[in-house]
């Protein structure tokens, strides 16, 4: 499967970062979207198939943890690479029941974009 065929979605409120992870994954050759809130990430989720979402925790409205809960009642298949600002950040035990693994927290600001890519192709696996 070539990465034209692999749907991303972005839920960061900042949007200077959710911009930067957008054009460099786009580079990459993904198919990216990319909202500001929870709340539109769930709207778009409803219309749209995506593999891998990449999601802040402090967001407007509903936090990530509170996204990613919902959005696995809309999109099972759904994988997630939390990108959080928050250094003390933990899985809460609703996440880890859902599969989501420590590997895949990563801590802002992330200096090396291929880490991303790295994190995206492992959830792909």
């Amino acid at each position: 499967m070539g990465n034209e065929n692999i749907h991303i979605i972005i839920i960061d409120d900042e949007d200077m970062v959710r911009i930067n992870l957008a054009d460099f994954l786009e580079d990459e050759g993904y198919a990216v979207s990319h909202v500001k809130s929870g709340e539109e990430g769930l709207e778009l989720i409803k219309k749209q198939a995506y593999n891998v979402a990449i999601v802040d925790m402090r967001l407007p409205g509903i936090d990530g943890n509170t996204f990613i809960l919902k959005a696995c009642a809309v999109q099972p298949a759904l994988r997630y690479l939390i990108h959080t600002g928050s250094a003390d950040y933990t899985l809460p035990e609703e996440l880890k029941m859902l599969g989501i693994l420590p590997a895949s927290i990563l801590y802002k600001p992330v200096q090396d974009m291929d880490i991303i890519k790295a994190g995206v192709v492992n959830l792909l696996r």
